[in-house]
């Protein structure tokens, strides 16, 4: 085997609490993951000399070290003491800095591409280690889970099931969020966010109802108070049908729970008429 094209699928939170900042830096988390059916493609080619070598479609994307898809094969390379060439081209279509967490299901969707390329035989564990190295969603998409509670930086997984597909718009307004950015200024405006009202999500298997329970992002006060574009995208999807809306990670996108593909459908013709956004229609995978 010499090639391999694997999907890289999105994420959202469908739920998303801040629980304080630790001492190294980043922040102990509780969220609710939720992969949707929005995916870059990454092919992974074996060369015929020692090299790594990233392209991608879109101009936005690095790739060098920036990369976490490169760093993702680096790491792996440098722990099995490996020293094969490895091309990776990536398509993408999951907007970058739009909180769906492209970068990590790259590094992820890289880890498992090459453990199936070369024919590593590494286990679902090893790579689940390898991936915290890399970021707080990584370990996420490693995991066979479609949907998860998560704890800790969002290491801490524990798979839980939706009990019917939901379909959702998700909607980029066209502008980047960085994550860094929007964890710095939560920290300096801990006054303008709310402790939830809702309750906590115990069962194994959710449905609907307990999904729009669920929709709660301690991102929202400080992003929306920069951001006001992210409050009317909100409103749009709830008058075009949504049963409820929310922020999606950090930002910048946005994305709303329908009751029926019929209705998801409807609302992506009426909102995919503004031009500055990009809406899709998506459901979630399970």
């Amino acid at each position: 085997m010499n090639c391999v094209t694997l999907q890289s699928p999105a994420k959202i939170n469908l739920r998303l609490e801040i629980i304080g900042k630790r001492d190294d830096g980043y922040h102990d988390i509780k969220t609710v993951f939720q992969k949707i059916s929005l995916y870059d493609t990454l092919t992974l080619k074996v060369l015929p000399t020692r090299s790594l070598v990233i392209t991608a479609d879109d101009p936005v994307v690095p790739v060098d070290d920036k990369n976490l898809a490169y760093r993702a094969a680096v790491l792996l390379f440098r722990e099995q003491r490996l020293s094969t060439g490895i091309s990776i081209n990536i398509q993408k279509k999951i907007p970058v800095g739009a909180g769906l967490g492209g970068g990590s299901s790259n590094a992820a969707t890289t880890l498992l591409g090459l453990n199936t390329l070369l024919q590593l035989h590494l286990s679902s564990d090893y790579l689940q280690n390898l991936a915290k190295k890399l970021g707080a969603d990584v370990p996420f998409f490693i995991s066979s889970s479609a949907t998860s509670r998560a704890a800790g930086i969002g290491e801490m997984l524990q798979p839980i099931k939706l009990s019917q597909t939901i379909w959702l718009l998700v909607v980029f307004p066209g502008f980047e969020i960085s994550t860094a950015w929007a964890y710095k200024t939560y920290d300096a405006s801990k006054s303008l966010t709310k402790k939830r009202k809702n309750n906590s999500i115990d069962n194994l298997v959710i449905s609907m109802s307990d999904v729009l329970s669920l929709l709660s992002n301690d991102f929202e006060p400080v992003v929306e108070a920069y951001h006001p574009e992210i409050t009317i995208i909100k409103q749009r999807l709830v008058q075009a049908g949504a049963s409820g809306a929310m922020l999606s990670g950090s930002g910048s996108s946005v994305f709303g729970v329908f009751a029926t593909q019929c209705d998801a459908e409807q609302a992506w013709h009426t909102l995919s008429k503004h031009s500055s956004y990009r809406v899709f229609l998506i459901h979630s995978l399970g």
